[in-house]
């Protein structure tokens, strides 16, 4: 295969609180940036960074792509995404397992899922 994933780029209204609230929850770490856009880099080198750009409008709509976080503490990591802003949108929860759809600062949806 001649091609990998490089980035998942992200839109946001708020390049600096969107840069703050994802690297709070992924542990990613400071990459380039500009007035523009801002790349947050999996510090194991072993998946995609996090392209941040900052768009004029708002999030519209369902989301065509989103991200699922794994975790070993969906309650935990659910009350730690929701202190660094995000809202939640929708439980999918089933004893231990499940995931639960969340919203990030920006309105971008995406998923804590039980591993």
């Amino acid at each position: 295969m001649g091609v990998r994933i490089g980035n998942v780029g992200i839109d946001t209204n708020d390049l600096a609180r969107a840069s703050a609230f994802w690297q709070a929850m992924t542990g990613y770490e400071p990459g380039s940036a500009d007035e523009s856009s801002a790349v947050l880099a999996d510090p194991t080198k072993g998946g995609p960074d996090l392209f941040l750009q900052v768009v004029p409008e708002p999030r519209v709509g369902k989301n065509r792509l989103h991200l699922d976080l794994f975790t070993a503490d969906l309650p935990g990591e659910v009350a730690r995404a929701q202190g660094l802003g995000a809202t939640e949108v929708q439980r999918f929860v089933e004893g231990d397992g499940g995931w639960i759809v969340l919203a990030d600062p920006d309105g971008n949806q995406f998923c804590i899922v039980a591993e």
